[in-house]
């Protein structure tokens, strides 16, 4: 009924014009192709670890995926996007790609994306690529903008290079 078309195949070498065309060698190279599709597809994003407001957590933490804080944190946390809730107080530094603060955090916060919330409570330097600060925050410390703020060597500016030829 259906038939492989030679449009899209390579060149056909010598030996491969002299095999007659089955229906069993046709379909045989169709199915890795279609498992390699597979496995290389996006896998869907896992949700959010939530850390409630119940909970309260000794030590660091670190992930490439999410976490929403509505407890209690002692320790440094990094992850690629960290909220925090309006419950949650978080003693240590916080590294993440994004990071919404809407809670209490005591220490230093590096992120790409900063936002400070109405009700944020940050006790602190905060260093960034971008910030935003909402009225009604309260926020003690310094602020601090670099290009790469997660790398803790990173510098808000090139330095300069002497020139040796003075």
């Amino acid at each position: 009924m259906f038939s492989k078309s030679k449009i899209n195949d390579p060149a056909p070498n010598d030996a491969d014009a002299n095999k007659p065309a089955s229906s069993g060698t046709t379909a045989a190279p169709a199915a890795p192709k279609q498992s390699e599709f597979k496995a290389s597809a996006p896998k869907a994003k896992p949700p959010a670890s939530v850390l409630s407001s119940d909970l309260h957590v000794t030590g660091n933490m670190k992930t490439t995926g999410d976490i929403q804080v509505e407890g209690t944190v002692e320790g440094d946390i990094r992850a690629h996007l960290l909220t925090i809730g309006e419950t949650a107080t978080i003693k240590g530094e916080v590294i993440a790609d994004d990071v919404v603060i809407n809670g209490r955090i005591v220490g230093r916060v590096r992120g790409l994306k900063v936002r400070l919330t109405s009700t944020a409570r940050v006790e602190g330097d905060i260093i960034h690529k971008t910030i935003a600060i909402e009225s009604g925050a309260h926020f003690e410390g310094s602020v601090q903008r670099q290009d790469d703020p997660l790398n803790p060597g990173a510098k808000s500016a090139p330095a300069q290079k002497p020139n040796p030829a003075s």
